[in-house]
């Protein structure tokens, strides 16, 4: 795919083919998501309407990879949650809120990067593998904090999460405590 000044037109026929109007060439969807990888800007139209049908040919490059590669983005629980917010009053917030966590995390996928070939440059392989998945971890807790702040902005009386799984912690570690309190007092019976 030749790269040309502007935005590429892609036209999607009734028979399902695309064609790049700036390569003259018919394209598969395989061949859009390299452009998209690339960084190569398009747009799809639907070549008889002449209506902007970029998302939803968006939305099906990402389906095929799903299903194809075995090696899934989205999880079902986000798949699930994503599902609840159509038609609800937060599903204009939510665009916004994934647009910028997207955003954020591809700025800080170069730093990640960076940070693992040092760490995995220096020292075997297993030693610090948990330097990368931390970071990870980290950047999905803030992501994570960013939306319940979102999401508490349009629920002001809505408990926020992280207090109720603090609530449930204690509960758990207390029902931990009085099980080895139980357990304690059978061993010194024996």
């Amino acid at each position: 795919m030749a790269k040309h000044e502007g935005q590429i037109v892609i036209k999607k026929y009734a028979n399902r083919r695309l064609y790049n109007t700036g390569t003259s060439t018919y394209v598969t969807l395989e061949d859009l998501a390299e452009m998209v990888k690339k960084g190569e800007e398009f747009t799809v139209q639907d070549a008889k309407s002449g209506d902007d049908i970029t998302h939803s040919v968006l939305t099906q490059i990402i389906f095929e990879q799903e299903s194809k590669t075995g090696n899934t983005l989205l999880p079902i629980s986000f798949l699930r949650q994503l599902i609840t917010y159509y038609g609800d009053q937060m599903q204009m917030v939510v665009p916004s809120f994934l647009e910028h966590s997207m955003r954020s995390f591809t700025e800080q996928q170069a730093q990640m990067r960076e940070q693992v070939n040092r760490a995995f440059g220096e020292t075997p392989l297993g030693k610090n593998l948990q330097l990368p998945m931390q970071m990870v971890e980290d950047q999905v807790r803030r992501n994570t904090e960013l939306f319940q702040q979102a999401m508490q902005m349009f629920s002001p009386f809505m408990t926020p999460p992280a207090k109720e799984s603090r609530k449930a912690e204690a509960k758990d570690i207390d029902e931990l405590k009085e099980q080895l309190r139980a357990l304690q007092n059978k061993l010194d019976n024996l």
